[in-house]
């Protein structure tokens, strides 16, 4: 083993590839907070996590003044004690959005340190299920979408070997949602998925609505139906609705996943290691979900969740949705829909450091002995 000696903080901002709009909100930014970790062996491990607009420079105040100087003199292999370490040394500030999203861009560089040590990919050193996994999309499903460009995305998607494609809804009435839908089903046929997502946007009895409203196009999930933290109304409307109801992306620590997992609340996680604290507790959140015959489909960041689904057995889906390609080299390879796990040691990024270096917006340094 060895001891992290090297530590440094970057946080580059990435414009969205296409607009981006669903019921709540516009993603009109990636702020992608950046660990590099180095230890005394000189092996090196580098990790993200990524906010869609706003608290990237909390992140790194966070990263730079609490968590990474707590690195500096460990042990590198113990990546376990080291995010327990740092989450109870931030507990006053979990569980909560910010700390978990710097907790992940951590943990996600102390596995990539791991797994080059190891000489191993991600997926085979988390779990090694299988190779690939199939893709859906959601690059071309947005809520401002008209429908026969949807109808059309969908239809490319099917020929380019996409086993599925998500759509945003929240449109002002349950008809028009229905309808956007329905055009879609009738264009790929029955075997195609679909997914929907109402990114949080509805109460309970417009939830219960829509669900009625999309009951006879055989959904692959109804996906964040309620506000994240109504765990009561998510179990209610699981145990009426047609679909499966996928809940996750809005969710910040293992408890949570927990809570949803014993009401019944859904029956898809969607569990993000960017925004759940990282490989870690993420890990723990799909092993769970195995254990309750629950599927893993991870919210966004195909980049690195590709290896993730590849690792355990109940990975069901990566959602495609690029948005790494100005600051890597080679990107996530799919191969007729399945996306292929990585194969080079480390968690599966090819990153382009020089790019990552022009485009920091934001940057701390510091070496053991010496501090910030």
């Amino acid at each position: 083993m060895a001891r992290i000696a090297h530590i440094k903080l970057q946080m580059v901002d990435l414009a969205p590839k296409v607009k981006r709009t669903d019921a709540i909100q516009s993603f009109v930014s990636q702020e992608t907070p950046l660990v590099t970790i180095t230890d005394t062996d000189g092996a090196v491990g580098m990790g993200y996590s990524y906010t869609i607009g706003t608290g990237g420079s909390s992140v790194m105040r966070l990263l730079s003044d609490h968590l990474a100087p707590r690195l500096l003199g460990r042990e590198a292999e113990e990546v376990e004690a080291i995010w327990t370490d740092l989450e109870f040394h931030t507990h006053a500030t979990t569980v909560g959005a910010l700390t978990s999203i710097a907790l992940a861009a951590v943990d996600t560089a102390l596995w990539d340190l791991r797994c080059k040590r190891a000489g191993l990919p991600l997926w085979r050193l988390a779990g090694g299920a299988k190779a690939q996994a199939p893709c859906y999309t959601t690059e071309g499903g947005w809520l401002h979408i008209p429908t026969q460009a949807l109808v059309d995305d969908a239809i490319a998607a099917k020929e380019a070997g996409f086993k599925g494609s998500k759509v945003k809804i929240g449109k002002p009435s349950a008809a028009e949602d229905a309808a956007r839908i329905g055009a879609i089903r009738d264009a790929v046929g029955p075997s195609q998925e679909i997914m929907v997502d109402a990114n949080q946007g509805f109460l309970r009895d417009t939830a219960r609505r829509r669900a009625n409203a999309l009951a006879d196009f055989d959904l692959g999930w109804l996906e964040e139906p309620l506000a994240a933290d109504d765990i009561e109304g998510h179990a209610e409307l699981a145990r009426i609705a047609s679909m499966p109801v996928a809940v996750g992306e809005s969710l910040y620590s293992i408890r949570h996943f927990a809570d949803y997992v014993a009401r019944g609340a859904a029956s898809v996680i969607q569990v993000d290691a960017g925004r759940i604290g990282g490989i870690t507790p993420w890990l723990k959140v799909a092993h769970m979900a195995e254990c309750h015959g629950l599927a893993v489909a991870p919210h966004f960041l195909m980049e690195l969740h590709a290896s993730l689904v590849c690792a355990i057995r109940n990975g069901m889906w990566v959602e495609y949705i690029p948005q790494l390609d100005e600051i890597t080299g080679q990107g996530l390879v799919i191969e007729n829909g399945m996306a292929q796990a990585p194969e080079a040691p480390g968690i599966g990024i090819d990153w382009d450091i020089a790019e990552i270096d022009r485009r920091s917006v934001a940057e701390f340094t510091m070496n053991l002995g010496e501090g910030v």
